[in-house]
């Protein structure tokens, strides 16, 4: 995926698949960390302990139209390979919620990308979802 928010968009699919009425998504910049925080919650299903173990192997999926599950696998690689971290908890009848952390300033994090365009698809295309998004930026960019 090229940018975050075609992760974004891969995450919050997979919560309306599970029966979320609500999805909340927030990015934080804080420049002075030198972090850049995502992070998706919902209120669906949720994962049992078996399949939050399984969560982030490629080959398991708890789809049945594919046999591989990249979604998630793909957004935790690339936030360790931008010097960040990935986390996801889930408790079955509350929800999960999916937090990615990348260093702001490292050559391999991806850009944004179009989060205003991809917030408008997932609302147009799921009417009766409720979507919460967030934004913050703190501190000040280098050299400015």
């Amino acid at each position: 995926m090229e940018d975050l928010s075609l992760h974004i968009l891969d995450i919050v699919e997979n919560s309306i698949a599970v029966s979320a009425s609500k999805v909340e998504v927030t990015i934080c910049e804080d420049i002075e960390k030198d972090l850049l925080t995502l992070e998706i919650k919902d209120n669906g299903r949720g994962m049992s302990e078996k399949t939050l173990k399984k969560a982030l192997d490629p080959f398991f999926t708890t789809k049945t139209v594919r046999k591989v599950g990249l979604g998630l696998p793909l957004l935790a690689q690339a936030a360790k390979e931008s010097g960040g971290d990935f986390e996801i908890d889930s408790k079955v009848g509350e929800g999960t919620r999916v937090r990615a952390t990348f260093q702001y300033s490292h050559p391999d994090r991806k850009p944004l990308g179009n989060i205003a365009e991809t917030m408008k698809i997932l609302k147009v295309a799921n009417p009766d979802i409720e979507f919460v998004y967030k934004y913050k930026k703190t501190g000040s960019e280098r050299g400015s």
